[in-house]
């Protein structure tokens, strides 16, 4: 996670075989859309050269979500975590959850 604790804080991400989900805030100076236009830079980059292809990798569109209580952080915690269980990918070694967070 590059720049985590500087550009933003992460609290948790899903890395699904055809989207990402991630929870983290951005940290002052620091806006949404430029972070996660980075990660996508950066990692269209990596799996391009790993695939030994080129071009755009990830769509241009994102949805993000603003986080209004504790409830909506939780529900939105829990909705990232569950998602790959929920698409049947049993052990997904691709998610990630802040360990202030774990219980």
């Amino acid at each position: 996670m590059n720049f985590e604790g500087v550009r933003y804080v992460m609290h948790a991400y899903c890395v699904m075989p055809n989207h990402v989900h991630a929870a983290f805030t951005p940290l002052a100076g620091f806006q949404v859309q430029k972070i996660l236009g980075t990660w996508k830079r950066y990692s269209g980059r990596r799996i391009n050269a790993l695939l030994g292809k080129s071009g755009e990798f990830w769509q241009e569109e994102s949805y993000d979500h603003l986080i209004r209580s504790a409830g909506d952080f939780d529900h939105a915690i829990r909705y990232i975590l569950a998602n790959p269980v929920k698409a049947g990918l049993r052990e997904w070694p691709w998610v990630y959850l802040a360990p202030a967070l774990r219980s």
